[in-house]
């Protein structure tokens, strides 16, 4: 059992440092994805070290891995309820209640009955799908009477995408940031009560073994997607399959470039991945809004035949809080102005 303590104990020590060192090769950045297991794992260590008997070394490693867990909490508890945040309520000036579905339905996964009855289910104003292909896009004409406003990019590398919308799509593009067969979607909508925003779709390349050998594909497609976000004056959402965690440095600077805020902080981690193994199931498929928007839920859904879970979203847009950014805005130009001489 010594052993067996031991080993863990460098284990989860290596799992913890190997994400501080700053190199973009997936060995570094995978670990990442695992803090929740790890946080757990250490709390059984340190249960494990009371039972391996007595040794004059026992206690640094009992120390070592209450530090370890310490660094994890602090950083996961932001993702709980237990972390304040600032709730607010729906006002009469804001827009009606909002519902939309962001699913990587698997490429592969020929269950499409399931996905449309999902959909069906909950009935959202819009939907996203990521790797869908032309197997996907035919299966899914079923529900375009519902979601008149589309756009479609259809690939057959796992990166196909497909939005679907009852809202009025007033414009949509499709961007390749960082290269010609990795899409982002990028859609203008206006509801019926006259509030305007814009929905981006992305799902940028994982680092690992078996796809990109590092993190810089998939950092610089968020990144170009944050200095794209910037450059638009309406409420923005930012939804889908990140194949990255809320917590790693890349989210951080995508959401502290973007000006945007991540609605899991507050509330919950929201794991989506890998929807077959709820102890191996990690926060990947995020969200980032601007701050004219308010979520009211968000929460994963029932397993369609995925190898991910859909989110689910409710928000509302706020046009008083628009108007406070406005006067922010101009106020910060006239008070420099304004401002006396020495």
């Amino acid at each position: 059992m010594w052993i067996l303590y031991l080993s863990l104990t460098v284990l989860l020590l290596i799992l913890t440092l190997l994400p501080k060192i700053q190199h973009s090769h997936w060995v570094f950045r995978v670990p990442e994805f695992g803090k929740i297991q790890i946080t757990f794992f250490t709390l059984f260590t340190i249960i494990l070290g009371f039972f391996v008997g007595s040794s004059e070394y026992l206690w640094y490693y009992q120390g070592l891995l209450v530090l370890i867990f310490i660094h994890h909490s602090v950083i996961l508890i932001k993702y709980t309820p237990l972390y304040p945040v600032k709730k607010f309520t729906q006002k009469y000036q804001s827009s009606d209640r909002i519902h939309f579905i962001s699913a990587n339905v698997y490429q592969f996964n020929r269950e499409y009955d399931r996905f449309i009855q999902l959909i069906e289910k909950y009935r959202p104003e819009m939907f996203l799908t990521m790797e869908s292909n032309g197997d996907w896009e035919q299966a899914l004409r079923k529900l375009e009477k519902d979601y008149p406003y589309q756009h479609k990019v259809t690939l057959e590398n796992t990166y196909g995408m497909h939005f679907y919308s009852k809202i009025r799509m007033e414009e949509s593009r499709t961007h390749y940031f960082v290269a010609d067969d990795i899409p982002s979607i990028e859609a203008h909508l206006k509801t019926e009560d006259g509030f305007s925003f814009v929905f981006f779709g992305v799902h940028p390349p994982p680092p690992s073994p078996t796809e990109e050998e590092t993190s810089k594909e998939r950092d610089g497609d968020l990144l170009s997607t944050a200095k794209r976000v910037i450059e638009i004056k309406k409420p923005v959402i930012v939804v889908g399959d990140f194949n990255n965690v809320a917590w790693s440095k890349s989210s951080i600077l995508f959401r502290k470039t973007s000006h945007l805020i991540d609605p899991r902080i507050g509330r919950s981690f929201v794991s989506t991945f890998h929807a077959k193994y709820k102890l191996l199931r990690f926060p990947i498929d995020l969200m980032f809004h601007s701050e004219e928007i308010f979520i009211d839920d968000l929460k994963t859904l029932e397993n369609f035949g995925s190898d991910h879970l859909p989110v689910y979203c409710e928000f509302f847009i706020d046009h008083e809080q628009e108007e406070k950014q406005e006067k922010k805005s101009i106020m910060r130009p006239l008070k420099k102005k304004l401002k006396p001489k020495k």
